[in-house]
This record gives structure tokens, C-alpha cells and sequence, in this order.
């Protein structure tokens, strides 16, 4: 079992930046990737980016390519989101996730972390 603990969503006008970060505790041994995806209301749950812990990869959705940037501190088995520029668009509830194998579907969900963006 793998807890996720999401932090640094919060309110943030167009054209700002946050820094989201996911903490994991548990049984940490078989992440072979952390990813984020978001999920507005009335929307489908979309994927955003992940990094991979064998060999360091980084994949992004097109929407958020130069304005997003996902790292990683493995031995504290945190990721970051780091997220500039940001749009109205971007309004949602981001969710850290753990896959076990690459790729695959994630096997463990945070609660989320509410990020909001004003014009």
C-alpha cells in the first residue's frame, strides 16, 4: 500500500505560477513512475505528465508542454509539478498517482489538490 499526500494547490490569477509537490509513504519500493493527472468538473479525467524512476524520463500532455515541468527527489519519493503560465483552462483538481510497471494505470491515487486559476 501507497499513500499520496498532495500539497501547494490554491488560487492564482492567469499568467501565474504554482509549485505542486507529492509526497509518498508506504510501500515505495515498486514505484516504477509518478504521474499527475487533473479532473474538472463536469470534465473526464486527463492526463498531465509523469516521470519515470529507472531512467529519469519526463512525458507531458501537448497542453501544458513549455509551461509545465515535472521533477522528481527519488530518495524522499517526492515529484513536482512546477507550473507557469498558467490559464483559466488549467482550473481543476490535480491528482498524484503511482504506477507499478511503465506504462500501465496508476495504482494508487492522493486525495488531490485544488487548483484554481482567475482572470
Amino acid at each position: 500500500q501507497v499513500r499520496l499526500v498532495e500539497s501547494g494547490g490554491g488560487l492564482v490569477q492567469a499568467g501565474g505560477s504554482l509549485r505542486l509537490s507529492c509526497a509518498a509513504s508506504g510501500s515505495t519500493s515498486s514505484i516504477d513512475a509518478m504521474a499527475w493527472f487533473r479532473q474538472a468538473p463536469g470534465k473526464e479525467r486527463e492526463f498531465v505528465a509523469a516521470i519515470t524512476w529507472n531512467s529519469d524520463s519526463t512525458h507531458y500532455a501537448d497542453f501544458v508542454k513549455g509551461r509545465f515541468t515535472i521533477s522528481r527527489d527519488n530518495a524522499k519519493n517526492t515529484v513536482h509539478l512546477q507550473m507557469n503560465n498558467l490559464k483559466v483552462e488549467d482550473t481543476a483538481t490535480y491528482v498524484c498517482s503511482v504506477l507499478e510497471g511503465w506504462p500501465s494505470v496508476p495504482a494508487y491515487w492522493g486525495q488531490g489538490t485544488q487548483v484554481t486559476v482567475s482572470s
